[in-house]
């Protein structure tokens, strides 16, 4: 038995989540049961040379793809609203289950997957929108059927927790620490998104509304990124035991409303995300039940976005065996 999947864009996550898939795919065979084949690869620039297998097909049609009846399953791994928002509605019209690692689409447009999904009676995977590696969707889930949750903060962008960090431990300047974490393959050419805070707020706005059902109105959360902090910011506060980090937190107050804000924080070690460092997210959860708990690992680069990818084709081959059991003969 082969799942058959069809990946859109090849970029840092895309060609990750390849790689993932095709170096491991033995190990993948005896965990699902059935041999993981990307055939299809949808991007912009059909002629550039790709390293892939010969039966992977490339292509800039979407249509093509999706009129294709071996497709199990489609993985969503480029930027922006458009046209990740189309492609993925026209799979989930399919009756196709569908992947996302795309935090912009999905924070304006997962409300709309989510009843597309349920409308065409498949699923939409997304728990790579978040933090990366964690596995916090999954954790949230089987959380909220038995806790409430008050209260959620995190260090939800890696590239500005490695670019804090770095100050911190080597003394260097933010412009410097930024080119580092180009060079590492941290941070975008433009890493507008990740210093200003905007991706954190879209990952904070996943997390509201999965947690408490609705998010703020986004024109009145605050955010603030960390480009104006000194390395002498950094290293005087450093000597009086804190830390800077750039924090994406909400709270359910007492009226029932989600009150939000992402920005650099002072934090000492009695705090929980204290000792995230590098590239590492992480997300605290203030519920009635548990207490306080806090989920940690890898925040940045394509690998930690490929596992979380991952573990939502897990679900979905799970899906689709469910699907095929209850499937009228």
């Amino acid at each position: 038995m082969t799942l058959n999947v069809a990946l859109i864009g090849f970029g840092t996550v895309g060609s990750a989540v390849y790689r993932l898939i095709h170096t491991r795919r033995e190990a993948f065979k005896k965990l699902i049961g059935q041999e993981i084949r990307i055939t299809d690869i949808v991007i912009k620039d059909k002629n550039k040379k790709r390293e892939i297998d010969s039966f992977t097909r490339i292509t800039t049609q979407i249509d093509q793809v999706l009129s294709n009846p071996e497709i199990d399953v489609v993985i969503e791994a480029i930027v922006g609203v458009e046209p990740a928002f189309s492609y993925l509605s026209k799979a989930l019209e399919k009756g196709l289950p569908v992947i996302t690692a795309n935090k912009v689409l999905f924070a304006q447009k997962g409300d709309l997957l989510k009843k597309l999904a349920g409308k065409n009676a498949t699923t939409v995977g997304y728990e790579a929108t978040v933090a990366g590696g964690i596995p916090i969707m999954r954790t949230l889930i089987d959380l909220l059927h038995v806790n409430r949750i008050s209260k959620v903060e995190g260090v939800l962008n890696g590239t500005a927790n490695f670019i804090l960090s770095d100050m911190r431990t080597e003394s260097h300047s933010f412009e410097e620490a930024l080119a580092l974490a180009q060079s590492l393959g941290y941070a975008e050419a433009d890493p507008s998104n990740d210093i200003l805070g905007t991706d954190a707020f879209y990952k904070l706005m996943i997390l509201c509304q999965t947690i408490f059902g609705q998010t703020p109105a986004w024109s009145e959360v605050p955010v603030t990124g960390i480009h104006s902090i000194s390395a002498v910011d950094i290293e005087v506060e450093a000597l009086r035991g804190n830390r800077y980090k750039l924090i994406a937190e909400a709270t359910l107050n007492d009226d029932g409303e989600v009150e939000a804000s992402v920005k650099p924080q002072l934090i000492d070690n009695e705090h929980p995300l204290y000792g995230v460092e590098g590239v590492d997210n992480a997300v605290t959860l203030h519920t009635d039940l548990l207490g306080t708990l806090t989920l940690k690992g890898p925040g940045a680069g394509g690998n930690a976005t490929a596992s979380a990818v991952f573990s939502d084709l897990v679900k979905c081959t799970e899906f689709l065996s469910i699907s095929k059991v209850k499937a009228p003969v």
